[in-house]
């Protein structure tokens, strides 16, 4: 459990750096779109593939989404608008 706990803190902490997860981000894309369309008949065949393209290209995408808009607070506060 401890490696699951610093591999999530260390994707926290990237997300929060907007330039790093851009850059990240289309890090992720680009290989999955490789492996998803123009990626040779031996890698295609691989039952392994698919989800390694899943993931990569779905990690990648959230990680520029997050660059793009920023991280939504954790809480709004309605009281100190009064």
């Amino acid at each position: 459990m401890p490696f699951l706990r610093r591999a999530r803190g260390g994707l926290l902490r990237l997300a929060r750096n907007r330039p790093l997860a851009a850059i990240v981000g289309i890090a992720f894309v680009v290989p999955a779109g490789w492996i998803e369309f123009a990626s040779p008949r031996f890698v295609a065949d691989a039952w392994w593939a698919d989800g390694l393209g899943l993931v990569l290209g779905a990690t990648g995408i959230a990680l520029l989404w997050t660059a793009v808009t920023g991280v939504a607070p954790d809480w709004i506060d309605d009281d100190a608008a009064d």
